[in-house]
């Protein structure tokens, strides 16, 4: 509603009479909440975010953006933003200089990487984080000699994971598809401006079908089936074998020898019907513990359908992370309790990871766990031994790769916040204390042009 309003009298309730639009200075800029890269103009005055609003491109988010891309900038200036290096001594938080923190951190890695091997050492890293920062924190940890680093924090099952998730098309052609299959995924939650532009297809005549857990209204029509993720499988396999059986084909081996439900059989239909298809595999799908036979009855299903196959995955730089090799050996090998050292990087271990009962008690089994944070957070405050405060994206460049596969470099719209510093420099900084080579860089650009 605030965008449709032709003479921007209708504002939001966080920009009410904070400023006057012309007072505000400008930025483009990029969403990193999810996947899709919305194009956004960041509008700021006195060094201090005051509203987000969107940036037209057709090819992305047309002339939209979501709430959360709209709201999230008022954690910009949280009471919870980590604006100066911490240590934990005796239990007890204590500020400190940029120069002893990673003077800390830098022998603490390579006390333990030389006392425990190499691979002691892990890095966990949110895919929020862009393509710069990913870069480096994986070349930081295979530079000694630990392949242990990961961005796919919730994915448990990585046997035959996508090299890269992506789309499977570029994000435009969503809006000709007459027919889609979504497993496993929350899309009004996880990708609003996706779940528009489907619901706008919807109106032309596109079928949407789903299989998932139920309770969530996307606001679309579509032929469901809801069931406990336990019997996601099964569910799937129904389908693969309506499928199977259409196009004279065998199923995957391993497909159970099931009864196809009437509603299995009504997507099958609906698949094998189309000329403009696609099979798309959220992030619960993903997150399955079976994901990788979910992947293979989906791999199948789009073959034989003449589909795409494509994810939905979390964060703004999921295909980055892949394409800059920042995941290694999957979560469960960093969190199992083996890693002396890890770092933490764009992570609230609560929050993100898969059992955080389990992770919290993997973390203080380590020496040192060193956490690269905007924000401190009560659970990190708990399991890391030093905070370095890294800058937001507002604050640094940073180069996001969305879900079709385009990147997209952004560049700061206000300074950093107190001493918080850009964290592909801290890396770059820790890498020469570590003395690894091929960290002497001066600028992103040169970071980016070695990353891609």
């Amino acid at each position: 509603m605030i965008d449709l309003c032709p003479v921007g009298a209708l504002t939001s309730k966080p920009f009410r009479y904070a400023a006057r639009t012309w007072e505000l200075g400008r930025k483009r800029s990029v969403s990193p909440h999810d996947s899709l890269g919305a194009n956004t103009t960041i509008q700021t005055k006195a060094n201090k975010v005051m509203r987000v609003v969107a940036l037209e491109n057709d090819a992305i988010n047309e002339c939209w953006i979501s709430d959360r891309d709209r709201f999230a900038y008022e954690g910009l200036n949280s009471a919870d933003r980590v604006t100066t290096p911490m240590v934990k001594q005796g239990g007890q938080w204590l500020e400190t200089d940029w120069q002893s923190a990673l003077d800390y951190v830098a022998h603490s890695l390579k006390t333990i990487s030389s006392d425990s091997g190499p691979q002691a050492v892990a890095a966990l890293a949110h895919p929020i984080s862009s393509t710069e920062e990913l870069f480096l924190l994986q070349k930081m940890i295979r530079g000694l000699g630990s392949n242990q680093v990961e961005t796919r924090l919730r994915q448990t099952d990585v046997k035959g994971a996508a090299s890269a998730p992506w789309l499977g098309m570029p994000i435009s052609k969503l809006s000709e598809l007459d027919r889609v299959l979504l497993i496993g995924s929350f899309l009004r939650k996880e990708q609003p401006l996706i779940a528009a532009r489907l619901r706008a297809g919807t109106k032309r005549g596109l079928q949407v079908s789903r299989i998932d857990a139920g309770g969530d209204d996307w606001l679309i029509p579509a032929t469901g089936i809801a069931a406990t993720p336990s019997a996601w499988l099964n569910t799937l396999s129904e389908v693969a074998l309506a499928v199977a059986k259409a196009k004279s084909a065998t199923a995957p081996a391993g497909t159970p020898n099931l009864t196809v439900s009437a509603t299995a059989q009504k997507i099958a239909d609906s698949l094998l019907s189309g000329t403009s298809t696609s099979v798309l595999l959220g992030s619960a799908a993903v997150a399955h513990p079976q994901a990788s036979d979910l992947h293979v009855l989906a791999q199948f299903i789009a073959e034989q359908t003449g589909a795409t196959l494509g994810f939905l995955p979390i964060g703004g730089n999921a295909v980055g992370a892949s394409l800059v090799k920042a995941n290694g050996v999957g979560v469960e090998s960093v969190l199992s309790g083996e890693r002396r050292a890890v770092i933490l990087m764009n992570i609230e271990p609560d929050a993100d990871l898969p059992n955080p009962t389990q992770a919290r008690a993997a973390l203080a089994k380590a020496n040192t766990v060193i956490a690269l944070s905007a924000y401190k957070s009560a659970d990190l405050l708990e399991v890391a031994d030093v905070i370095l405060p890294n800058s937001t994206f507002t604050e640094t460049v940073s180069t996001f790769i969305n879900s079709e596969g385009r990147a997209q470099t952004i560049q700061p719209a206000v300074k950093p916040l107190g001493d918080s510093r850009p964290a592909w420099k801290v890396l770059r900084v820790l890498g020469g204390l570590l003395n690894l080579d091929g960290f002497l860089y001066n600028m992103p650009e040169e970071v980016l042009g070695e990353a891609l």
